[in-house]
């Protein structure tokens, strides 16, 4: 039985991209290691939103050659599409694969012919049109399903475009059919990913959206399943009050939004191409909040953007301060190849782009306790999931606090209702249980 491997770096879309590729290998009768341990083939799906993750790729391909120096190293995703040939010439990599190959990966190696320079199977990504569904399935508590790929937006610092091509998606039916199998197999949450994920939709013959993401959360909470859903990233420009309205009444949707910002400066954002400004983002918060007080609401940002003055970090920094979010997700910029950024002036010096990522990740510390610390003492259904760490075992409420339990194989993905007390050690909340339940309403 021939053996292979998986790593995966970057987002979210990428795991469910992997777990679908592993998949197929299970059913061609593969058994899958974990990657520091010896196989046939290493299977690596890459990241390029960072420098970072391309350093990580190499680093990596030199971990499965020194695994196994005459196994076949794969790589996909973002980074192999956008740089095939200085990938194929790492030492060790067998094959390349670009955004409309990845899920052939089989039928690519079953092609392979020995000798030292990999094989590059890339495309114009003009030519990358095709949705292709994912979930991952590696935790039976929580999948990952892919429901949008690519992104019509041009942002200045963004590769993803370049990589991914342009927005497309599944359909309302075939999503449900997915969700189906999931919650067959066991999966009590599922959240629904994509690049622009708001920008779901199928292309109509003049590029119009013949089904709106409002569309899928409706459909997705008429659902009679027992499970319970989250939405990941999503625009600002995209969040409708539609949306938000059917979540604040749904036993479905967790209260759980997350919307990038990126900058708190009017002038960064039109410098960013983003396609909304601060007044926009603070109308959704609000609304949000006038309907879910208890939503959580996660926020990305980047700091370091060329052009970003100390005036306007404060900027940043004072409207988020003053924002009833929750937490931050805080992104150092870092210039790519290919965007619109890497032309700007005002390039900021590494050490001042460290320094506001370590005061905005301060500022987020300080938001996530004070947004848990005045839960403490309510009562909210938690989904435990099955990993134990020292003899606990973790779950989330429905708006996304972290609580920590004595770790009990009977709770394994199970909702239980909680009383959340105090801060333990680890930062998550200690928690009381009460009683099981299989209603989410209590959230909202």
């Amino acid at each position: 039985m021939q053996i292979v491997a998986f790593h995966t770096l970057g987002c979210k879309l990428n795991y469910s991209e992997t777990s679908t590729i592993a998949r197929q290998f299970k059913s061609a009768g593969w058994a899958k290691v974990e990657f520091d341990q010896p196989a046939d083939v290493y299977v690596i799906n890459t990241c390029s939103v960072t420098e970072n993750a391309d350093k990580e790729c190499r680093a990596i391909v030199n971990k499965a050659r020194a695994l196994n120096p005459v196994a076949h190293v794969v790589v996909v995703g973002c980074y192999a599409q956008l740089k095939p040939t200085e990938i194929a010439a790492m030492p060790g990599v067998s094959l390349v694969l670009g955004a409309t190959q990845k899920f052939n990966v089989l039928n690519f190696l079953a092609e392979l012919e020995s000798g030292e320079k990999a094989t590059v199977k890339s495309c114009d990504i003009e030519d990358a049109t095709i949705f292709t569904g994912a979930w991952s399935s590696d935790d039976r508590t929580r999948s990952f399903l892919k429901v949008q790929d690519g992104c019509d937006y041009n942002c200045s610092f963004c590769t993803i475009p370049l990589a991914r091509g342009r927005s497309r998606s599944n359909t309302v039916r075939e999503v449900l059919a997915d969700v189906d199998k999931l919650v067959s197999s066991g999966v009590r949450e599922i959240v629904l990913t994509g690049v622009n994920l708001g920008d779901f939709g199928i292309s109509g013959p003049e590029g119009k959206h013949e089904e709106r993401f409002s569309d899928l959360v409706y459909a997705l909470d008429q659902l009679e399943s027992d499970v319970r859903f989250r939405i990941s990233s999503i625009e600002p420009n995209l969040l409708t009050d539609e949306v938000v309205e059917i979540v604040a009444t749904s036993k479905k949707f967790m209260p759980h939004f997350h919307m990038p910002l990126q900058s708190g400066s009017d002038e960064i954002l039109g410098k960013m191409r983003r396609r909304y400004r601060k007044d926009l983002y603070v109308e959704k918060v609000m609304h949000i909040r006038e309907v879910m007080p208890h939503a959580a609401i996660g926020v990305d940002v980047i700091v370091g953007f060329p052009g970003e003055s100390e005036a306007h970090f404060a900027e940043t920094f004072d409207f988020l301060h003053d924002l009833p979010v929750s937490y931050l997700h805080v992104f150092t910029y870092s210039e790519r190849k290919d965007t619109l950024a890497t032309t700007m002036s005002g390039v900021v010096p590494i050490n001042e782009r460290k320094d506001r990522n370590r005061r905005l990740r301060n500022l987020s510390a300080k938001k996530m306790h004070e947004f848990t610390d005045a839960h403490i003492g309510s009562v909210m259904p938690v989904l435990f999931e099955g990993a134990e760490n020292g003899g606990k075992m973790l779950g989330y409420t429905p708006n996304y606090i972290r609580v920590e339990y004595p770790y009990e194989a009977s709770l394994v993905n199970t909702v239980v209702n909680c009383k959340l007390s105090e801060f333990g050690p680890s930062g998550a909340v200690q928690a009381e249980v009460l009683a099981r339940t299989e209603e989410y309403a209590s959230a909202n």
